[in-house]
């Protein structure tokens, strides 16, 4: 399964007023493990930001003055993001502006450029009834270090959004998928292969069954009795 996480920053908060976009940041997933190959642009948005927008993200028009518009981005960008499940934080807000630009360019909805597309804030609330599910708010509820995020900015909120999905989902405890030799230099890590060995199967202790029924339990009532495998052992 591909898929990308998508973050945007805009001059404002109103597409159907004129605001546009000014940054997109993408982080590619393929089967639950980050790639790196992602994709990011600033963007010339033709107009001038807001102060309250600049405060957020702090990309002056000065900054942008030089940057392509959209138009120039978009085959790029949409090339990249076709038939991917595309998961956005609040993504009633960027599909909106991404729309806009789309329809600027007299092309389709973004919605039938790629596969799918997932609103995590949704997700969050169903998992976290009644409790703040900012990107932020997140961050902190699943350990996810955001120390870095003091300014808002489409790329590091891309990829703290696929950690946060990867911890809300249960997956794996690490995206990491690269290492460092002696000197600091990336280098690819050879799979290995698991058939050569012989796995021991190490039943669980009373204790840890226990605690992972409490688990259960809790992922249950936090879906509002929706779990699969309770439907599953009702039956």
């Amino acid at each position: 399964m591909r898929q990308i996480f998508l973050d945007t920053e805009t001059t404002g908060l109103s597409p159907e007023s004129g605001d546009r976009i000014i940054e997109i940041g993408c982080v590619e997933m393929v089967s639950r493990r980050l790639t790196g190959n992602n994709k990011h642009f600033y963007v010339n948005p033709e107009r001038r930001n807001s102060e309250d927008a600049v405060k957020i993200h702090g990309l002056t028009d000065e900054f942008l003055a030089d940057k392509p518009v959209f138009a120039a981005v978009a085959d790029e960008l949409l090339t990249y993001l076709a038939g991917a499940d595309i998961i956005i934080h609040n993504a009633a807000f960027d599909v909106g502006f991404l729309n806009e630009e789309l329809r600027r360019l007299g092309r389709k909805p973004f919605a039938q450029h790629v596969g799918k597309i997932t609103d995590s804030l949704l997700m969050a609330r169903e998992m976290f009834p009644g409790k703040s599910n900012s990107l932020d708010a997140l961050c902190r509820r699943l350990e996810v270090d955001n120390s870095n995020r003091t300014l808002h900015g489409a790329l590091l909120d891309a990829g703290l959004l696929a950690e946060v999905y990867i911890n809300m989902t249960r997956g794996q405890g690490s995206l990491v998928i690269e290492t460092e030799d002696a000197n600091g230099a990336v280098v690819a890590v050879d799979a290995v292969d698991l058939s050569q060995f012989t796995l021991p199967v190490l039943l669980a202790t009373e204790s840890e069954a226990s605690a992972h029924e409490a688990l259960l339990a809790d992922l249950d009532k936090a879906s509002g009795g929706k779990t699969v495998w309770r439907q599953l052992v009702a039956q």
